[in-house]
C-alpha cells in the first residue's frame, strides 16, 4: 500500500524525489488541462498551451487529490504549497497538498507556474497558528531554509492518496510533472485527478 501511495504522490515529487542542498534556478515542466484522448502509451489534453500530447511510462500511476479540512496541516506534516511570495518576507498560500505520513518529496523554495510570480515551498511544518475565519499560518522547513507561509481560509487543501487509472479518462481535468526526451516527447509517470472528477488544485 505505502509502495501505491509513494508511486503516486511522484506526480508532485517536483524534484524526483532527491533533497536539493541548494534551491533550484527554477521549477519543474508540468501540462494541465482537459483529458481529450488516451491510450495505453499516451494522453492528450487540452489547455492553455492548447492541445498537448504527453507519452506515459509503462508503470504510470494516478494521484487522487481529496479535500481535507485545515485541521489535517499538523505540526509534523509534510506539505507543499504554491504560494504568492508577500512583500514582508512572508508567502501567501494558493493551495496546499498533505503528503501521505512518511512521504518527502520535492524538498525546497523554487518557481511556480500557477500564477505569475508564484513559487512551490514543500517541506515540514513547525508552528501552526491558527487564525481568524479559518486561516492558518505556517512555519514551513525545508532542507536549504524556513518559510513564514499564511493560508487563507477557503484555499483549497487536499490529501494525496492513491487511484485507479480509470478515473483517468477523456473530460476529466488532470495535471501531469512532465519531462523532455531526447526526442523532444513529453513523458509522466504519473497522473493527478481531483476528487469526483474535480479540476486538481495545483
Amino acid at each position: 500500500m505505502l509502495k501505491m501511495t509513494m508511486a503516486a504522490v511522484a506526480v508532485v515529487s517536483l524534484a524526483a524525489g532527491a533533497a536539493q542542498a541548494q534551491p533550484p534556478a527554477a521549477g519543474p515542466m508540468v501540462v494541465r488541462g482537459v483529458v481529450t484522448a488516451l491510450d495505453e502509451t499516451s494522453i492528450t489534453v487540452k489547455g492553455d498551451k492548447g492541445l498537448q500530447k504527453v507519452g506515459l511510462a509503462p508503470t504510470w500511476g494516478v494521484a487522487v487529490l481529496k479535500p481535507v479540512e485545515p485541521d489535517a496541516i499538523q505540526a509534523g506534516s509534510f506539505i507543499g504549497t504554491a504560494e504568492m511570495p508577500q512583500k514582508d518576507g512572508t508567502g501567501k498560500s494558493l493551495e496546499v497538498h498533505v503528503f501521505p505520513p512518511g512521504v518527502k518529496m520535492g524538498e525546497g523554495h523554487y518557481g511556480w507556474d500557477l500564477k505569475p510570480g508564484s513559487m512551490m515551498t514543500n517541506g515540514t511544518v513547525g508552528k501552526v497558528v491558527a487564525g481568524k475565519k479559518g486561516s492558518r499560518q505556517l512555519e514551513v522547513s525545508y532542507t536549504y531554509g524556513t518559510r513564514t507561509i499564511t493560508v487563507p481560509a477557503k484555499v483549497p487543501i487536499v490529501q494525496i492518496t492513491g487511484g485507479a487509472r480509470t478515473l483517468v479518462k477523456p473530460g476529466v481535468p488532470v495535471f501531469m510533472v512532465v519531462q523532455k526526451g531526447a526526442d523532444g516527447q513529453l513523458m509522466a509517470g504519473n497522473v493527478s485527478v481531483g476528487e469526483n472528477g474535480a479540476k486538481p488544485a495545483f
